[in-house]
């Protein structure tokens, strides 16, 4: 497989990488088969996160004799200090390993969060204290906010940014990705499919093969998955003419009605998690039912779309003029349609989805 250089890390990466939240789908003797497989496909780089379920333990198991050959990639969500620490050693422990190659402070998407980890007794006073430790090699950072995330990059204390990056979500093209590259600063694209709403991978991975500079890591949970975004990014196909025409349509249809997960709207005078609930949809369709109706996040995320009083604030903050509350009420219904099938299901009265 192509190789690149992500960036200041100087470590020779893979042309594209697999992300880990889909490896917690299929049994966990699969999920590792399918590490292996990537590996022996000549895929290296591999990102999971500490909050990603038990995501570092099956990667962990397909990577057991064979970490020289890949490039572990694992975050935190933690901004001070001390939990950040007591995640990295959790991680090492789950990926069994003694290093990872690139640690990323995980969801940096406001200033106030950036100011969190940057302070006296932050996050990143751990990560640089654990590269001198020799337990990571190189700091990264994630955000779903393209301003702040060129924010961070300005700071010169960061080797790598992960931010969406598809045709759909492509706002890091306008600025974003041109300062990462002058500042040489690795750029991941995570995801490529937008999180479901992009079906069409020849379209996905041509769309992303335009930009050299940038590591996409799809997430993957079937070997034949990885078969068929390799066979795509090896023919070298550019975008034709039929592909710009499908993207324009895709465009059309979701522009109105997609959240890029900005989170302009935030805060909410109510408290009400709306990034949560307008992406409670697609979390469906990447999580398996037990981890999505168990999982915190989702579960908060309805309970606090109990509080809206539907004022409308979040909707003049945002960037798309999404009708935010129109929106949040189909995704509320849906939650209730899906979780009463769930709960059918459990009882043995029907079907598991």
């Amino acid at each position: 497989m192509e190789t690149m250089r992500l960036g200041k890390t100087n470590l020779t990466t893979s042309r594209i990488g697999i992300g880990g939240i889909p490896l917690t789908r299929p049994p966990a003797a699969e999920a590792a088969r399918i590490v292996c497989y990537a590996i022996d496909r000549g895929i290296n780089f591999i990102d999971t996160a500490f909050g990603y379920s038990d995501s570092e333990e099956r990667i962990g198991r397909g990577i057991a004799g064979v970490r020289d050959r890949v490039i572990i990639a694992t975050k935190t969500p933690a901004s001070d200090a001390v939990t950040a620490t007591e995640h990295l050693n959790t991680s090492l422990r789950r990926l069994g390993t003694d290093y990872i190659d690139l640690w990323q402070l995980h969801g940096i998407s406001s200033e106030s969060g950036l100011k969190a980890v940057l302070a006296p007794g932050g996050a990143y006073e751990a990560a640089a204290r654990a590269v001198q430790q020799g337990k990571v090699r190189h700091i990264g950072f994630s955000s779903h906010n393209v301003d702040v995330a060129g924010q961070c990059v300005a700071t010169g204390l960061f080797a790598t940014a992960q931010i969406p990056f598809n045709f759909i979500s492509d706002e890091a093209a306008h600025g974003l990705l041109a300062q990462c590259e002058a500042a040489d600063v690795g750029f991941i694209g995570m995801k490529p499919f937008a999180g479901g709403a992009i079906r069409d991978a020849k379209l996905a991975f041509r769309w992303l093969m335009q930009y050299p500079t940038v590591l996409p890591d799809p997430g993957i949970e079937r070997a034949t998955e990885i078969d068929q975004i390799i066979a795509i990014v090896d023919s070298g196909q550019a975008l034709t003419v039929a592909d710009q025409t499908a993207i324009a349509a895709i465009r059309d249809q979701l522009g109105s009605r997609f959240c890029r997960q900005c989170e302009y709207c935030m805060p909410c005078p109510q408290g009400v998690i709306i990034p949560g609930m307008m992406y409670l949809p697609l979390l469906y369709d990447l999580w398996p039912p037990e981890r999505f109706f168990s999982w915190r996040l989702v579960t908060a995320s309805v309970e606090g779309a109990a509080r809206c009083s539907s004022c409308g604030i979040c909707e003049t903050k945002c960037p798309y003029q999404l009708p935010i509350r129109d929106m949040m009420r189909q995704h509320l219904a849906f939650y209730d349609s899906v979780k009463e099938a769930w709960d059918q299901a459990q009882a043995g009265t029907g079907g598991s989805r």
